[in-house]
């Protein structure tokens, strides 16, 4: 049983907040996390349990115990990542190298948690209003599975290179734009002993979650970047303080020295 927890900061489609679009709100009548959540669900009660949590909940919804029972993390955010508490990045963080899997999803690029992932800027070129076909370019990959050469993505936001981001372990999509953009799509990470999945399909105002085989990939990234290899995150090298520590210490550098 996969434990999957879908996070959304919640604010395009919540009408509490004055800036919520009409679009947002009829496409997502229950938050955009619960329409990712129902694709998640379609797996099955079998294979997966969903639950959902958004920025305005206490500890952003992402307790220690929810990450604790989470398997795959799915992260939406667009425009309130300088609100996320660094406490929850790093908790986050420290979850996905213990083995949690990630997937962002959007502009989740340029999430704290994914620029920590990263180590670099997340930047891209963007323009909304644009069509998107999007390639297959590593079908033999397993979240490629029951996915065409390529598809019809219709109008979504535009993403362009150059994404900087550091080296992907696979380019599976490649997203091409009828301005002339290409993007690098679909792409798989590891970190420490965590599986990542960024896929960049989803802009609030769009229908890419209602098209069929956007729904089948982020169903097989869920699959992808579950793994029951689990480990503690030693994180840095910790002082040696005991005698016995310091007595080694001593008689390394005095073999270095003698070379």
């Amino acid at each position: 049983m996969i434990r999957v927890t879908v996070w959304n900061e919640y604010y395009h489609e919540n009408p509490r907040y004055e800036h919520a679009t009409t679009k947002a709100m009829e496409l997502h009548p229950n938050g955009l996390h619960e329409t990712v959540a129902e694709i998640v669900r379609e797996l099955g009660a079998d294979k997966v349990t969903v639950r959902t949590a958004w920025q305005d909940q206490p500890e952003h919804g992402l307790t220690e115990e929810v990450l604790s029972n989470t398997d795959v993390l799915i992260w939406w955010g667009h425009m309130k990542h300088h609100e996320v508490a660094d406490e929850i990045v790093e908790r986050v963080y420290n979850r996905v190298m213990e083995g949690m899997g990630f997937i962002g999803l959007h502009s989740a690029h340029h999430s704290k948690v994914f620029k920590k992932l990263n180590g670099t800027t997340c930047n891209l070129k963007w323009r909304d209003g644009t069509y998107e076909r999007v390639f297959t370019t590593c079908p033999s990959h397993p979240i490629a599975r029951g996915i065409p050469e390529h598809f019809e993505l219709g109008v979504e936001e535009c993403y362009g290179e150059f994404f900087d981001i550091a080296k992907p372990d696979d380019v599976v999509f490649q997203g091409w734009f009828d301005i002339g953009e290409v993007f690098r799509s679909g792409c798989t990470f590891t970190r420490g002993y965590g599986k990542i999945f960024y896929f960049q399909p989803g802009h609030e105002t769009n229908l890419a979650f209602q098209n069929p085989y956007v729904r089948r990939i982020i169903q097989n990234a869920v699959e992808w970047c579950y793994s029951d290899v689990k480990a503690p995150y030693i994180g840095a090298p910790q002082i040696k303080t005991t005698l016995e520590d310091q007595r080694l210490e001593k008689a390394e550098g005095d073999y270095l020295r003698f070379f």
